[in-house]
């Protein structure tokens, strides 16, 4: 080790002011010595000083030697925070100077990370180095990465759409994840059709047609359209005009002028249908005194017309247009359309509420809660909503107004992409935005207050005293097995968080290790493969597991988690059941088992905490059996020749076309199977033995 150190020290220190001759000896004998060093095991012996040293001097010379390119990877692992293996020090050599993404990999291959750069290589180094500035998350985050991939970008702006999809397809744990991503609902006027019509839509298409949304609260657009279909009488319906038919009930009601009717198109009937999509345009933009001034011209025409019945109509659909405006939450004309993002965060926690407004007029708000944020600067979170909000079907407004000050030049340039036209993102200007910025600020405090109380509600902390559990069951896992005779065998985990069912969070396993009836073993074998799964980072640990069954699955279950530090805690809720005796049936309630403890808790029917229970275990048995039930449906529909080794598509179709069903070649001799071409004896044999 001594000898080695004292090698190294002369290699660094040689001085090439020799010939050239000298110093491409010098240099030989140092590639030889770094080769040696490349795979020695004494190389965490040897200084890292006398390494940094050799490797710069060499460095300089621009040599192109295998081992300087060696010595730097090592180098570079000796200032690594933690002890990577060697060829992931290489990959990070290796990195380009450009922008793009970069995947970081834990346990099985698993995303737990997305990121966008504008230079790769500097930021993938800034994560791995001893001194790097790391917050506790992503401290957390470098200790579980096994391996790291990138995609290079022409740009920082197709690196930020290229990073928003990878986060909502893969959903990494420790990227900020918003839990809503449907995608909301639009009314859409077809302009561009002879007859226009109105209609519901999900998605945004470039095809001249006119939006108006999001409608976050689908009720609010479905009484917008009723509302118009009883005033504006123009189609809803996507029938195809080419082909004439009688007008339907629409027509008879006098919600549509019936453009299906080829009777009821003529060059009058033309120009008033177009009026009237102009007018439903007005209302829609909140153009009120384009729209007052159509109807009122309407109205009296009509009248002259002595057509008194339909300029009735007119008058009554004018009350109901001026009765609907002033009971519109108008905020101001002057802010036209924009999206206005508020933003509270205490603690570990954040809410953004977001306010819809268009025309002037608020048409919806939201509110999105995000967890374990405690490390992430309001900057990163704002942009992060951004990149994942707006990277969904959404119609984008020219302006959207954000909580904070800083200039998001690469999300404005994807936005206004995005868009086709320039957006304004920006904190508030003047008044009337300052304003409305403040409200959703102080919605978004409120509602944070409020997701709190919702949280640790009273069932939560009943739950708790009657589990007695360590701590307030914010998160609970509840699991099943379902199976029939011990086939098609399946366990099933579902999620409750927050007040609801977090579908995505759901997992469901087939039982691989145990062969026929063994409930308590397949409880083993799943809980085992589950715990195996959140220690490894699949989904969030929750505070408790409620097992669907008694004390012998209980049993089960708790020797499976003995492998796993987990701070989990258990419990199992069984079903009533009732008793029978001679003189009467006497009825047991549903009852809690407890680990430890010998007698079951009875529930009280009649108890919140008792319907969440049930709730929760009546949830995870449907999603049991409806797994079950799939895996059934697929083996019924499975021919039991796709089970016989050797016997591929080409074989199973002959067999099938030779002799017409299983039953006929189950039937069948030896001989008669053999005899097809492709199916010697042997096979023929090993068919009539696997079809018994």
């Amino acid at each position: 080790m001594k000898y080695l150190n004292i090698k190294f020290s002369k290699i660094a220190n040689l001085n090439y002011g020799g010939g050239e001759r000298d110093r491409t000896d010098d240099l030989l004998v140092a590639n030889q010595a770094l080769s040696q060093l490349s795979y020695t095991p004494y190389f965490n012996s040897v200084p890292g000083f006398i390494i940094s040293k050799l490797y710069n001097k060499l460095n300089l010379k621009n040599l192109q030697l295998s081992s300087i390119r060696s010595l730097g990877a090592l180098v570079f692992q000796k200032n690594l925070g933690y002890n990577y293996p060697m060829d992931l020090t290489k990959k990070l050599l290796q990195a380009p100077s450009s922008p793009g993404i970069y995947i970081m990999k834990g346990a099985k291959e698993k995303t737990i990370y997305v990121g966008k750069a504008k230079d790769l290589r500097s930021r993938l180094r800034s994560y791995f180095q001893k001194s790097a500035p790391l917050d506790n998350r992503k401290s957390k985050m470098v200790e579980e990465i096994r391996d790291f991939d990138y995609i290079i970008t022409e740009n920082e702006v197709e690196a930020l759409a290229l990073e928003a999809n990878f986060i909502k397809q893969f959903k990494p744990k420790f990227n900020i994840i918003l839990r809503d991503d449907k995608n909301y609902p639009y009314l859409k006027l077809t302009l561009k059709e002879r007859w226009p019509k109105l209609e519901v839509v999900r998605k945004i298409d470039k095809d001249g047609s006119l939006y108006f949304g999001p409608y976050v609260v689908s009720a609010t657009m479905w009484e917008m359209l009723k509302f118009i279909e009883r005033g504006f009488p123009i189609r809803s319906c996507g029938y195809n005009l080419e082909k004439p038919m009688r007008p339907c009930v629409q027509y008879q009601m006098g919600r549509c002028l019936a453009p299906c009717d080829k009777s009821k198109r003529s060059d009058k009937d033309h120009d008033l249908y177009i009026k009237t999509v102009k007018e439903v345009k007005f209302f829609l933009l909140g153009e009120k005194k384009e729209l007052l001034s159509s109807l009122h011209e309407r109205m009296t025409s009509l009248a002259r017309e002595q057509r008194y019945e339909e300029a009735a109509q007119v008058r009554d659909t004018l009350s109901n247009i001026e009765r609907a405006w002033e009971s519109q939450r108008v905020i101001s004309p002057e802010l036209g359309d924009m999206d206005v993002i508020g933003l509270f965060k205490e603690d570990n926690e954040a809410l953004v509420f977001m306010l819809f407004i268009r025309n002037g007029q608020v048409i919806g708000q939201k509110d999105f809660f995000l967890k374990n944020v405690g490390d992430i600067e309001e900057v990163e979170l704002i942009s992060s909503f951004i990149e994942q909000f707006y990277s969904k079907e959404i119609l984008i407004p020219p302006k959207i107004i954000i909580p904070v000050k800083a200039e998001l030049h690469t999300e404005k340039e994807w936005l206004d992409k995005r868009s086709g036209k320039s957006v304004r993102l920006s904190y508030a200007r003047g008044e009337h935005e300052k304003k409305v910025l403040n409200m959703a600020n102080q919605n978004a405090l409120f509602a944070l207050s409020k997701h709190k109380d919702k949280r640790v509600d009273k069932t939560l902390l009943s739950i708790k005293e009657l589990l007695k559990l360590k701590n307030i069951p914010e998160r609970i896992e509840a699991v099943d097995i379902s199976n029939i005779s011990g086939s098609e065998a399946v366990g099933a985990f579902v999620v409750w968080e927050d007040g609801e069912f977090v579908k995505d969070d759901y997992r469901a396993y087939k039982i691989k290790t145990v062969k026929g009836i063994d409930d308590f073993a397949m409880m083993d074998e799943v809980v085992g493969r589950h715990l195996k799964s959140l220690s490894e980072g699949d989904t969030e640990t929750p505070q408790l597991i409620l097992i669907d069954g008694g004390k012998g699955q209980l049993t089960s279950a708790m020797n499976a988690m003995k492998e796993f530090d987990l701070p989990v805690e258990i419990a199992a809720i069984a079903k009533a059941k009732t008793i029978k005796s001679k003189p009467s049936a006497k009825h047991e309630p549903d009852r809690i088992f407890l680990p430890g403890k010998r007698d079951a808790i009875p529930l009280d029917p009649f108890m919140p905490v008792t319907h969440l229970l049930q709730k929760i275990r009546d949830e995870v048995h449907r999603f049991a059996i409806t797994y079950h039930k799939k895996l059934r449906t697929k083996r019924t529909l499975r021919s039991p020749l796709e089970d016989i080794k050797g016997i591929g598509k080409t074989r199973r179709l002959a067999l099938l076309k030779h002799f017409g069903s299983i039953d006929k070649i189950r039937s069948a001799t030896i001989d008669d199977i053999a005899s097809l071409k492709g199916i010697n004896t042997k096979i023929a044999e090993l068919i009539k033995k696997s079809l018994k």
